[in-house]
């Protein structure tokens, strides 16, 4: 599909009030996605700060399981090397891990994958973002030259009426 460029300086003060408005309204888009990008990777790096702390010493010791985010009950870790993860919005990923001198190594999860499409996802997303604060910019620059122009325009025809009248 081919796309094509539009000189937005000879657009209507009406259409430049739209483009304006959907501008608005992907900005707003652009903004929430971000935020729940980030809000993903923090979830992703949370865990892994999570699993970092389980060893092989940590098995059948007492722990507290979140059920919800204010409410815990207690538990035991029964296996290691098996962990079930929130990834949020009721997600759960189940990720196999060793320690090899008390360091974790995570297996088959994919998960630095993930967080790098994760990180790209929030670069592309921010270049979105300012590329629309731009237009916008642009947009309201010619907008309010448009009616300026125009109230200037009524001014000197209705000085020019109230002469001619008199």
């Amino acid at each position: 599909m081919a796309t094509q460029q539009i000189d937005i300086a000879q657009l209507p003060i009406e259409q430049l009030n739209q483009l304006a408005k959907q501008l608005d309204q992907e900005i707003e888009l652009f903004s929430s996605s971000m935020n729940q990008l980030k809000h993903a990777q923090n979830k992703f790096v949370e865990s892994q700060e999570s699993l970092n702390k389980i060893s092989p010493e940590s098995l059948s010791k007492d722990i507290l399981v979140p059920l919800t985010g204010s409410i815990y009950v207690p538990g035991q870790l029964s296996d290691v090397q098996n962990v079930m993860v929130d990834i949020g919005t009721g997600y759960y990923v189940d990720m196999v891990s060793l320690h090899v001198q008390n360091v974790m190594v995570d297996i088959g999860t994919g998960y630095y994958v993930d967080m790098v499409s994760l990180c790209i996802s929030c670069t592309k997303c921010n270049g979105g973002y300012r590329d629309r604060i731009l237009c916008r910019y642009v947009v309201m620059e010619i907008l309010q030259y448009k009616v300026q122009q125009a109230s200037l325009q009524q001014a000197a025809a209705a000085n020019g009426s109230t002469v001619a009248t008199r």
